[in-house]
């Protein structure tokens, strides 16, 4: 034959497992011709039973490479010297990386040629891959990792009765028609790559760390764990909000919304003494500015995870988010605030200072000034109230900064703070 082996050639002398792996790399890269029944010198052996073998390459191709290679190959049986080969023609596919059905979208099961050789691809390669032939579109484009699971999404879109099977990922965009998650799929599973990091100072200049908390798992895990962590450590409840806790699901969504997955980084979120940060990764979507997300422009940088948010409920209008963080801030004299870098988006929510309601047969201010450290029990005596009424009034004088408590059990004090 005057054909050798070459990047775009190869020659194998019998029908075995290895052929898969060289049609995938030759699809990987730049097509070639695999011939079946010539030996490495180039010499024809020819097959014993070249139908026979046909008939195991074309099932070959149908059952063990993904995607579908169908209609980037060409099968044929030639005679070349009275002796039956298969030739196999292979193009460079469009959605690439073509790999091995049993092994799935990674280095195991993705080949390339390297000159006359083939190789496994390294995981930057099949992201490359991924690139070059997926829309250059975070959400849309497949996820490296094949092998997740929803069980925390299935149970949040359970709560809401709404269904979740392949059929209303397909439609939302978590899966593709023919059968791979998408990155926004990534983002959902419980295997999500991306977290949310919370860290408690002791006070603004960020230096001493109190506590610190990452959370991570399926995004919609990790929002309803770093709320939970933020209204628990900001000392929100029921009766006084030392932090709107509209304005803080708002920005923690709106960071997870609009954030720049393309980044590796967290969403992080700072607790201080009077003010909350949220440092989402990723600027502002090209061609919009800070002028016009504040007049209520709209535009997600991640439209379908957005939507899948919309439905459950999670997000109101588009385009409203940092107005209605105004909003609930309407009867206080402080307001949230934010700041847009190149790479970044920080909205800065303050504390709400609080103002202790007396009346002139209760002078607590005066009591307080003459009583710079205090027990309960004292207090409880000069208001003659009852202990749950005395620690509702405790408990606002600490939020609002008046007070702090000393110690522990029994001997708990409070102290005036000047």
């Amino acid at each position: 034959m005057d054909k050798q082996k070459s990047s775009t050639v190869e020659f194998k002398r019998k029908l075995t497992n290895d052929v898969k792996r060289e049609i995938i790399a030759f699809a990987n890269t730049q097509g070639g011709e695999l011939y079946i029944g010539i030996d490495d010198d180039g010499s024809v052996v020819g097959l014993k039973n070249a139908k026979k073998a046909f008939k195991l390459v074309k099932n070959t191709l149908r059952n063990s490479i993904q995607p579908d290679i169908s209609g980037h190959n060409c099968i044929e049986l030639e005679t070349i010297d009275d002796k039956e080969i298969i030739k196999i023609s292979v193009s460079r596919g469009t959605k690439r990386p073509y790999h091995l059905k049993n092994k799935g979208m990674n280095p195991s099961g993705v080949f390339i040629r390297d000159g006359s050789s083939i190789t496994k691809a390294s995981e930057e390669k099949i992201r490359q891959m991924i690139l070059e032939t997926d829309s250059t579109h975070f959400e849309t484009m497949r996820s490296i990792q094949q092998d997740l699971t929803f069980h925390d999404a299935l149970e949040v879109f359970n709560k809401q009765g709404k269904k979740f099977g392949p059929k209303q990922q397909r439609k939302l965009g978590l899966l593709t028609e023919d059968g791979y998650f998408t990155n926004l799929g990534l983002l959902f599973s419980d295997q999500c790559e991306h977290s949310i990091k919370c860290a408690r100072f002791l006070d603004s200049d960020k230096v001493e760390i109190q506590e610190r908390k990452e959370f991570s798992g399926s995004i919609l895990t990790q929002v309803e764990q770093a709320l939970s962590y933020m209204n628990h450590s900001s000392r929100n409840d029921e009766e006084h909000e030392r932090f709107p806790a509209y304005a803080l699901r708002e920005a923690l969504i709106n960071a997870v919304t609009h954030r720049d997955y393309s980044y590796n980084g967290s969403i992080l979120v700072h607790l201080y003494q009077n003010e909350i940060e949220i440092i989402s990764v990723g600027g502002l979507v090209k061609g919009l500015t800070a002028e016009d997300i504040e007049l209520g422009v709209s535009q997600s940088r991640n439209a379908k995870l957005a939507h899948v948010l919309h439905r459950l409920k999670w997000m109101e209008k588009y385009g409203t988010g940092l107005q209605c963080m105004v909003e609930s801030y309407k009867d206080s004299t402080v307001s949230p605030t934010w700041q847009i870098g190149p790479n970044a988006f920080v909205v800065t929510l303050p504390k709400k200072p609080l103002l202790v309601v007396q009346t002139e047969d209760e002078p607590l201010t005066a009591w307080l000034s003459h009583h710079p450290e205090f027990s309960a029990k004292e207090l409880e005596t000069f208001l003659n109230k009852s202990k749950t009424t005395v620690r509702k009034i405790l408990d606002k004088l600490i939020v609002a900064n008046q007070i702090e408590r000393i110690g522990h059990g029994p001997k708990t004090k409070y102290q005036i703070i000047n």
